[in-house]
C-alpha cells in the first residue's frame, strides 16, 4: 500500500477488476520495477546530479538560482537588480524582475525587492539617496519590466497612472491549449474565494454576471458578488502549436491574478507553468497533454518542476513620466521561456512580433 500510495495514478488508477495469478505476478513486478525507478530517481536528486533532460536541466538551473537569491545577502541581491536596469533617468529606474523574488515580504520570505530598495537606490546614487519607491507590483513568479520611482512623489504619480489605465502593459504567455477565437477580449469580474478541499486554500476566480442557460440556451443574469472586481482583458494568440499557444496579453484593469484567472477559467487555457488555476478543487501539478511533454521532453510526474511562463514584455509610460511624449520599455524573455518557445515550436512570424 505504501508503493500504491506514492506512485499515486501509475498503480491506483485504474480501478480493480480480478486478476489471475499470472497478472498478479506480471503487476507486481511491475510495481516493483516502477518503485526501483522512483527509488533511482530519488537516489539521483539527492546525490545532486543533473537530470538527463536538458529542460529539466535548465528548469532546476532557474529554480536553484531563485533559492540562491532568497538566501544572499541583501547587498548580492540589490546589485543583481542593478545588472538588470532596463532604463533610468532622474525620475525612475526600470528594472527586469527576476523569477522567483516576491515583491513583498511575508512568512518564509527572506529577500524580497521591497526590503533591497534603500540598498540599490545608494549603489545608483551614492550612500544619502532616498530609497526607491514601488510603483506596481508583479506576482513571485512573473518576470520582466518592473517601474520603480526615486520618490515618493513620482511614485503616486506613477501609481495614479496605472489606477487610471493611463499605461498601457503588455504581457508575453505560454498557454496549455489554444484559445478560440484566436484574439479577443475577456471582460469577467473577478472575486477571492476559499477552496474546500483536503487542504482548504484561498483563490482568485471568476464571478460572471450571466450564465447560459441549459434549458432554453439564453444569458441569465445573475446576482452580482458585492466582493468582485471588474477584470477585462485582452489577448492574442501570436504562435501556436497542437497543444500550446504562445500569447500576447493586455490587461486593461489591474485585479490580482487577473491575467491567470481569464486564461485558465475564462478561456480554458492556463498558463504553462500554473500549477495553481489549472485546478480549481485542490493543489496540484499541472496536467499537460502528451504532445507538449513529448515536445518539452518531460515525464508527467516531473511537471511540478515547470516555472510559469507569464512575462511582462513591455510599458508604455504616458506624458510627465520622464520629460518624453511616452516611454516604451521592453524587456526580452528569460531565457527558460525562449527554450520552452523552441520546444514546443512556437514560432512566431515578424509581422506578428509587434
Amino acid at each position: 500500500m505504501a508503493a500504491c500510495g506514492r506512485l499515486g495514478l501509475q498503480l491506483c488508477g485504474a480501478g480493480l477488476r480480478p486478476f489471475s495469478a499470472s497478472q498478479t505476478l506480471g503487476a507486481a513486478a511491475t510495481a516493483e520495477q516502477l518503485v526501483e525507478k522512483l527509488r533511482a530517481q530519488q537516489r539521483e536528486e539527492s546525490r545532486g546530479e543533473e537530470p538527463k533532460s536538458p529542460l529539466l536541466r535548465r528548469v532546476r538551473q532557474l529554480d536553484r538560482f531563485s533559492r540562491q537569491l532568497q538566501r544572499v545577502h541583501p547587498n548580492v541581491l540589490a546589485k543583481a537588480l542593478k545588472n538588470g536596469i532596463l532604463y533610468q533617468n532622474e525620475k525612475i529606474v526600470v528594472i527586469n524582475k527576476p523569477y522567483g523574488i516576491p515583491v513583498h515580504g511575508g512568512p518564509g520570505v527572506k529577500n524580497c525587492i521591497t526590503d533591497v530598495l534603500p540598498i540599490l537606490a545608494k549603489m545608483l546614487n551614492g550612500m544619502k539617496a532616498e530609497p526607491l519607491h514601488l510603483c506596481h507590483r508583479l506576482d513571485k513568479e512573473t518576470t520582466g519590466v518592473m517601474v520603480l520611482a526615486r520618490n515618493s512623489d513620482i511614485a503616486h504619480q506613477i501609481q495614479h497612472l496605472f489606477k487610471t489605465r493611463q499605461v498601457e502593459k503588455k504581457y508575453r504567455a505560454i498557454s496549455v491549449g489554444v484559445p478560440v477565437p484566436s484574439e479577443g477580449v475577456v471582460e469577467i469580474p473577478i472575486v477571492e474565494k476559499e477552496v474546500q478541499s483536503q487542504k482548504s486554500h484561498y483563490k482568485m476566480t471568476l464571478a460572471p454576471n450571466y450564465r447560459l442557460s441549459s434549458e432554453e440556451g439564453k444569458l441569465v443574469k445573475l446576482r452580482k458578488d458585492r466582493a468582485a472586481q471588474g477584470a477585462v482583458t485582452r489577448y492574442r494568440v501570436l504562435a501556436s502549436s497542437a497543444s500550446c499557444s504562445l500569447l500576447e496579453l493586455q490587461p486593461i484593469t489591474g485585479v490580482k491574478h487577473q491575467l491567470r484567472v481569464h486564461l485558465a477559467y475564462g478561456l480554458g487555457c492556463p498558463v504553462l507553468g500554473d500549477h495553481k488555476y489549472s485546478h480549481w478543487s485542490k493543489l496540484a501539478p499541472q496536467k499537460l497533454p502528451e504532445d507538449a511533454l513529448r515536445r518539452l521532453g518531460l515525464e508527467q510526474a516531473k511537471a511540478r518542476h515547470l516555472p510559469l511562463h507569464l512575462h511582462a514584455h513591455g510599458l508604455t509610460l504616458p506624458l510627465g513620466t520622464g520629460g518624453d511624449k511616452q516611454i516604451d520599455l521592453v524587456c526580452k524573455l528569460p531565457v527558460f521561456f525562449k527554450n520552452s518557445i523552441e520546444r514546443l515550436k512556437l514560432k512566431v512570424p515578424e509581422f506578428q512580433e509587434k
